[in-house]
């Protein structure tokens, strides 16, 4: 049997951890520099803001109903995702991180009770250790476990946790299930579905196989298998190397300065060779874009990208100097900057590198061993204590982030003080 790890409204959660008085009280997060809602607690939600929503567009509301407002805490969420995954890495041995906030762990078999006593279990010392609330749902196959993770989370009496084994049960989740509710079916494919008169998972899980095949190929095939019990999703323990890496920031206030963007673009490429590096990759292209404001219509409009291809590399000196010479080539005077970033692609992995007589050096390199180097140090002491000088010597591109809390678990700065009723 597989279970589904599922944090509950996990960045709002986090918040709430070190500031147990937002109980209760709604709260959203915001995207890099504050523009958009990228999490809401159940509170926020009930008030009708939505994802993704411009900030602005929804001050008035946020203000008449005290709202708490977070920027982003990318430090504190990676390291409490840390320690939760920890956890469930005690009860399997084969667990599959699927997003920050979620995980598959293979169980094993054995009955609904002693399935639904360990789950319960995984969450009272999730909850205890962390603070986290999470819901699980356990079921033969990810696609199954899934919509019993749904219905666990949604259903008060289930406290949580749902074991979805029973055929009969799961007939009758399937049948209130709307097939666009069920995961890997994307808009494109419930529009289709739609159209042939399929709007919900028992319909789907009703058609021929050979229809399905034909229709949605091998993919709408294996949700098919995985609606009926059957594991056709593999359970990948091992996480997968990133088939590409990119960063990409909207600037504060549009940018007309070539130094400006140079540093940019030379930071962005940096933090991308950083992540490559971790994964033992080597990149062989990058792609490097910019554009201006296109909410902006007053303005003249340019957008331009462009792909360069190289011997395999993962040093930040080769790359960052690679990422320069593609901004030269796509920057145009004269107009105002919105957006840049750097993509790395097309990778080779360290054990089967394929290199000639001219790229050697490149991949096994002094430059390669000084990354490496700077990568240990950075580490170490913080992000950016040593770092190329195409970076600058001052941050110019800091993020606007006006509401961030602290990083009360990675920072001996921001450790959390307690204070006595005497506030001492």
């Amino acid at each position: 049997m597989i279970a589904l790890v599922d944090c509950n409204n996990f960045y709002a959660s986090c918040e709430r951890v070190f500031a147990p008085g937002l109980n209760g009280k709604p709260i959203i997060v915001l995207s890099n520099n504050d523009g958009c809602v990228i999490a809401r607690s159940n509170e926020a939600k009930a008030l009708g803001i939505p994802m993704a929503a411009p900030v602005f567009k929804y001050k008035n509301l946020i203000e008449a109903e005290k709202v708490h407002v977070f920027s982003t805490n990318f430090a504190l969420y990676g390291d409490m995702s840390n320690r939760i995954m920890n956890i469930l890495r005690e009860y399997s041995k084969d667990i599959e991180i699927y997003s920050i906030d979620e995980a598959f762990i293979e169980l094993g078999e054995g009955s609904d009770e002693k399935l639904l006593e360990m789950v319960r279990e995984i969450r009272h010392i999730v909850l205890k250790h962390t603070g986290i609330p999470v819901s699980i749902g356990v079921a033969k196959s990810k696609t199954l476990a899934k919509i019993a993770t749904h219905i666990a989370k949604a259903d008060p009496l289930k406290n949580s946790c749902y074991i979805m084994r029973d055929p009969k049960l799961i007939e009758q989740h399937l049948r209130a299930l709307p097939v666009g509710d069920v995961w890997g079916i994307g808009k494109q494919t419930k529009e289709k579905l739609h159209l042939m008169g399929v709007h919900f998972a028992s319909q789907f899980l009703c058609l021929k196989e050979d229809l399905v095949l034909k229709e949605f190929t091998i993919s709408g095939h294996k949700i098919q298998k995985e609606l009926k019990g059957e594991v056709a999703v593999k359970f990948e323990s091992t996480l997968k190397p990133r088939k590409s890496i990119g960063t990409a920031r909207t600037m504060v206030s549009m940018v007309r300065d070539y130094s400006f963007l140079e540093q940019c673009i030379a930071s962005y490429c940096s933090t991308c060779a950083v992540k490559l590096r971790k994964q033992r990759s080597y990149a062989t292209s990058m792609m490097v874009f910019l554009h201006t404001n296109y909410f902006r219509q007053d303005l003249p409009q340019y957008r331009r990208k462009i792909v360069m291809n190289f011997p395999a590399t993962q040093s930040t000196i080769t790359l960052v100097k690679i990422a320069k010479e593609a901004l030269r080539n796509i920057y145009k005077p004269g107009f105002q900057y919105k957006k840049a970033g750097v993509v790395l692609m097309n990778f080779q992995q360290e054990n089967e590198l394929q290199t000639d007589m001219f790229s050697q050096d490149l991949c096994n390199g002094s430059e390669n061993k000084l990354s490496e180097a700077m990568d240990i140090i950075n580490d170490k002491f913080g992000r950016n204590t040593i770092k190329l000088a195409d970076l600058g010597l001052e941050d110019k591109q800091a993020l606007k982030q006006e509401k961030r809390s602290q990083s009360y678990t990675t920072d001996w700065d921001d450790i959390i003080e307690i204070k006595d009723e005497n506030n001492n």
